[in-house]
């Protein structure tokens, strides 16, 4: 079952971390005794490195730390799923996408870029005064955040959170990872941020798909109470008419959710 930091607490490894650390110590302790041994403890310790940085590239696993990839047990059983948009505020998308929206009733939870958030205020408040969520997408948004130390990973979220907080007048619960690519630093960050990492059931890749039909179907495949979906109103692509490839799935994503008797909600109102 999912949860979510409310309170401080004492971070607590993952099984894989605490293992790669026995594994590290261990190969210490072996070299130490059996200098000779070095390749195969150098070797041990070079597949185990592999393993994590591999951890790190899967968005949804949850290996290094908690993850949310689906809403609460509750949440599902109220017939609730949660449309998560990145890489905004856009200027120009994001009105659009929060004129869709009214028209729907429907509430979303926006990671926003802190950077952009500074830059385009008037579209957070208007995200906020629309009911929908606001939450960390870091604040530069920088390709490299998975190769980010624990000190810089830090500075670059609670930057953002920060920004946010001020833009917004509420602080954010949750984070998402750039790309939803990470390292394991990242969980203690979060944990000590109270923040909780979310990824997400199934996503259209409408910043590289164009195909607004092909988008909504890996969206809506399989689609049940409890998903979480992504979709971007930042770093959009654009459709064969030149429209953003957001404006023309999210009317029908609605419509589908609405049919199959599903409420989209903000991950905050998940938690009820």
């Amino acid at each position: 079952m999912n949860s979510v930091l409310t309170t401080p607490v004492a971070w607590r490894a993952s099984p894989l971390l605490r293992a790669s650390a026995l594994l590290h110590a261990a190969a210490l302790l072996i070299t130490a005794l059996r200098p000779h041994w070095w390749p195969w403890t150098l070797a041990a310790v070079i597949a185990n490195h592999l393993q994590l940085t591999a951890t790190g590239l899967w968005p949804r696993s949850t290996a290094l730390g908690s993850n949310w990839t689906r809403l609460p047990d509750a949440a599902a059983a109220r017939g609730e799923i949660a449309i998560t948009i990145d890489d905004g505020p856009d200027p120009h998308i994001t009105p659009e996408v929060l004129s869709i929206l009214a028209r729907y009733g429907a509430r979303v939870t926006f990671f926003l870029i802190g950077q952009r958030a500074e830059r385009y205020p008037e579209c957070v408040r208007a995200c906020v005064a629309a009911g929908h969520g606001i939450e960390n997408h870091s604040f530069h948004h920088t390709h490299t955040f998975s190769l980010l130390g624990p000190g810089a990973m830090r500075r670059e979220i609670d930057r953002a959170q920060l920004a946010l907080t001020h833009v917004s007048g509420t602080r954010p619960r949750f984070f998402r990872a750039p790309a939803g690519l990470r390292n394991p630093f990242l969980d203690p960050v979060l944990q000590r941020l109270q923040l909780q990492l979310t990824s997400w059931t199934r996503r259209g890749f409408d910043t590289v798909n164009s195909d607004a039909e092909r988008v909504l179907q890996r969206l809506t495949r399989g689609l049940r109470a409890g998903d979480i979906l992504l979709l971007h109103d930042g770093h959009a692509a654009h459709s064969h008419t030149g429209t953003p490839v957001i404006l023309e799935v999210l009317p029908r994503l609605l419509e589908i959710a609405a049919r199959q008797g599903l409420t989209p909600v903000t991950l905050g109102e998940a938690l009820r």
